[in-house]
């Protein structure tokens, strides 16, 4: 199926190349979400990761912040970032997800990876052309669609070249992003999402429902009560879970003491941090780190 001219796409069709605690590794996943399965919470992972909007009036939310997106808008997450994706109401969305790992360092190329690493590191990394120029980014995706299904002894390497070429593109085209962000928000919306921004910038601090209040000059009331109706968050849950989610991210990718870590991420105390991490994971933060180092094991 071709996207308006642009997009090959077909549902439930999925590209493996290696697997994701390998250096170099691509997962191209074909597939459509709805509102009903929207997730509850921003995630991470630890490998890089693209969304490729295929349909219009979508959300993504960036460490709190809502962006809305346009059909064909291409967000580039760096690891351990928070995300989530919003679909609306209504039919399906087609989208492509690209989870990827690079080497850190190829011989002979200095660090031209880690430059075109660098466009998933901006300050608002998503990114919308022009015609002209989409199609050609676009063509380098669609080369990959097609090549995949080649029973070829060289598809892994032409698809890493080929994608390789894709990243070059969006990395000497950053100069003509067109993306603005639109999204239409109440004064109400603007504030609670402004606050849901600040906590993801500053929760190795101490945060409460008073100290927020007074820093965005509104009551406890208001605060406690919009924060709800706007997250579907209680404000103590949502810093509870941002702590969380960037301890989890420390236990996967250090070798740092779970005190320390714990610490790191705003937790003064250690039992409450223990039965914090288990409320909303499910396991102890030692069970959490044993099994990730499993599965890198296996």
């Amino acid at each position: 199926m071709l996207i308006q001219n642009l997009a090959l796409y077909e549902d439930q069709y999925f590209i493996r190349v290696n697997h994701e605690n390998d250096s170099l590794f691509y997962f191209f996943d074909y597939d459509v979400r709805s509102a009903e399965i929207n997730m509850q919470f921003q995630h991470f992972h630890t490998f890089y990761e693209l969304c490729v909007m295929l349909e219009p009036n979508t959300k993504h939310f960036l460490e709190g912040k809502p962006y809305s997106l346009q059909q064909f808008d291409i967000i580039g997450l760096r690891p351990n970032v928070l995300h989530m994706t919003q679909y609306p109401e209504g039919d399906p969305c087609k989208r492509l997800i690209i989870q990827f790992s690079l080497p850190p360092r190829v011989n002979g190329l200095g660090n031209e990876y880690e430059q075109l690493l660098s466009i998933f590191h901006q300050e608002i990394p998503i990114f919308r052309f022009e015609p002209e120029l989409q199609q050609k980014i676009y063509r380098k995706l669609n080369d990959i669609f097609l090549l995949a299904q080649k029973k070829d002894p060289m598809r892994n390497l032409i698809i890493h070249l080929k994608f390789i070429e894709f990243l070059t593109l969006l990395y000497l085209n950053q100069q003509h992003n067109l993306y603005t962000n639109g999204a239409e928000m109440t004064p109400t919306e603007k504030k609670m999402y402004a606050v849901a921004s600040y906590i993801h910038t500053h929760y190795t601090e101490e945060l409460s429902l008073e100290m927020l209040a007074q820093k965005f000059f509104i009551s406890s009331y208001y605060l406690s009560h919009q924060f709800k109706d706007v997250t579907g968050f209680t404000l103590t849950d949502y810093i509870q879970m941002t702590k969380v989610r960037n301890v989890q991210a420390m236990l996967i990718n250090t070798s740092i003491p779970i005190t320390e870590a714990a610490l790191n991420c705003g937790f003064n105390s250690f039992s409450q941090f223990n039965r914090v991490f288990r409320k909303h994971i499910g396991l102890s933060p030692s069970q959490y780190r044993k099994r990730h180092q499993s599965q890198a094991e296996g």
